[in-house]
């Protein structure tokens, strides 16, 4: 087991619990797994180095269900052994769980609901994480609505109805509204950035056939909380809980 300590305590990022399937809050720039640019450099620290501490009483560890992006925060999945990671992963690729991410972008649509319909590609294959609208590429279809609207800045809640790499991001960038603090396809800088304000903030999981979707929120990230204010967000409001 990984023997450096997380900068954060990742058994009190818990937000849901139970037989099958646990759900952290992802702190932003965090990367979950070794990617592109971490490799398999032991001194690169990531999440799945650290999810023994989160058995909870079972033999093997919890594993990712899903991923989210490094810079990305907020609701992620992990299956508690080999059934329900199998189950989880049925309902992921088959667009069966709803996703719901916040996002600070710049400018905003000129709307206040719709959609972006554009295929994505890598950029280059040698960075396949590195992503392009591109016709000859997988058909990406992201679902947008406009929560509030501030001084150059709107707030969108986003659905992403296919799970393409960066899909959001680039979506965003290329509608001409890129989100805050995107580096890579957005205006902010490689170094000294607001960070990224994308953040995953609600899950409905249809786990068990004869309940009802489980629901689960991730309160937004301390680094958001400034333009969300700017754009009408207050922290005690029905939609800072419920993630809508």
């Amino acid at each position: 087991m990984n023997e450096k300590e997380l900068p954060f305590d990742i058994v009190s990022c818990l937000l849901y619990r139970d037989a099958l399937m646990l759900v952290i809050d992802k702190p932003a720039g965090m990367p979950v797994h070794p990617g592109p640019r971490s490799g398999t450099a032991t001194s690169d620290e990531t999440l799945s180095d650290h999810l023994d501490a989160l058995r909870f009483g079972l033999p093997r560890r919890p594993e990712l269900a899903h991923r989210l992006d490094r810079d990305t925060s907020g609701c992620l999945v992990l299956g508690r052994h080999r059934k329900a990671l199998d189950k989880l992963g049925r309902l992921f690729q088959s667009g069966k769980v709803e996703k719901t991410y916040w996002a600070i972008v710049e400018g905003g649509p000129a709307g206040d609901a719709g959609e972006i319909d554009l295929p994505l590609a890598p950029r280059d294959p040698a960075r396949g994480w590195w992503m392009k609208v591109d016709a000859a590429g997988q058909p990406a279809l992201t679902r947008w609505r406009v929560l509030g609207r501030g001084e150059g800045l709107a707030w969108l809640a986003l659905t992403p109805v296919t799970g393409r790499t960066h899909q959001l991001r680039v979506h965003c960038a290329a509608a001409g509204f890129p989100i805050l603090g995107d580096a890579i396809y957005g205006n902010a800088p490689r170094i000294g950035g607001p960070g990224l304000h994308l953040h995953a903030a609600a899950l409905a999981i249809p786990l068990y056939p004869s309940r009802e979707a489980v629901r689960i929120a991730a309160p937004a990230p301390p680094h958001m909380h400034a333009a969300l204010r700017a754009a009408g967000w207050c922290a005690t409001s029905p939609d800072a809980v419920a993630g809508r």
